[in-house]
């Protein structure tokens, strides 16, 4: 188990210049997607926050390729800033290798293609686990670096989720609010089994363990799914810097806003109410 008490992070993750999308990735600003049925539209905003010295959350946007992702690292000495960086730069390199190998459009849950993507992101994440874990058996200083990762896909109609740790996707339509995301807590296995209740969670000392990271060893079990797309849907990707401060309720009336000024009040709202953490929202419009 893996502690997130020292966390760090970037604030954008770099990409080597002959792979960048067409707009920079990690500046909160929207890609052209291709023409289709459905539009994605991406927004995104990173911050210090309140409490940490460095931002060690990065994050990426590419409308065009329709992947959308957060990772949170961890580990001192700058090693977190290390491993959420280059996990993002691992995922992005290999999803935009493999996805040409997909159809443009993925019409069902059971349709081949989505299976194959579902792999792709598997591929992706123990790729990027992989190569964190690599670097820190080449240079000790980065020894026990690691980061969470949470990614999201849009292909056709659906949309294909992977999860390692506590950052979280959750798809908002209307009023409606669903965590599409398991959290790989201590506390949130603790709750599954029935052994704490969510008051006692709420209290617990170990609310920052989680049980899975991205590059703390060389492979790591990773959280696939898939979900329909339809007109309004919203997807808010984020780190545990926001989502340990919002309540359900609030991100109806955040989304409101929309677009950038969504991202904004979600990290205003974080620092508000304590910005203990680094705070990193996505945001995924589905018109």
């Amino acid at each position: 188990m893996t502690s997130s008490d020292d966390r760090e992070a970037t604030r954008t993750p770099p990409v080597p210049a002959d792979e960048r999308p067409t707009q920079p990735p990690g500046r909160g600003e929207a890609v052209a997607a291709p023409t289709g049925p459905l539009r994605r539209t991406g927004h995104a905003l990173t911050d210090l926050g309140r409490k940490r010295k460095a931002n060690e959350d990065a994050f990426f946007v590419d409308d065009a390729l329709g992947l959308y992702v957060v990772a949170d690292g961890m580990g001192g000495h700058a090693a977190g800033e290390v491993a959420s960086r280059e996990a993002v730069d691992t995922l992005y390199g290999m999803v935009k290798r493999g996805i040409g190998s997909l159809t443009d459009r993925i019409e069902s849950p059971s349709h081949p293609d989505t299976r194959a993507a579902c792999r792709l992101m598997e591929s992706a994440v123990q790729a990027a686990t992989y190569f964190v874990y690599s670097i820190a058996e080449i240079d000790r200083a980065m020894s026990g670096m690691g980061t969470t990762i949470s990614a999201l896909l849009v292909r056709g109609d659906y949309a294909i989720t992977a999860q390692v740790g506590d950052s979280r996707i959750y798809r908002i339509i209307g009023r409606g609010v669903e965590q599409l995301t398991e959290d790989h807590t201590l506390i949130a296995w603790q709750l599954k089994q029935g052994l704490i209740t969510p008051q006692e969670a709420a209290k617990s000392p170990h609310r920052n363990v989680i049980t899975r990271a991205v590059g703390n060893r060389e492979y790591v079990q990773v959280d696939t799914g898939c979900v329909k797309l339809t007109p309004g849907a919203r997807f808010l990707l984020c780190s545990d810097g926001l989502h340990g401060y919002l309540r359900d309720d609030d991100i109806p009336n955040v989304l409101g806003t929309g677009g950038p000024e969504a991202v904004r009040r979600f990290v205003d709202l974080a620092n508000e109410r304590g910005g203990k953490d680094n705070i990193t929202a996505v945001l995924v419009e589905i018109d």
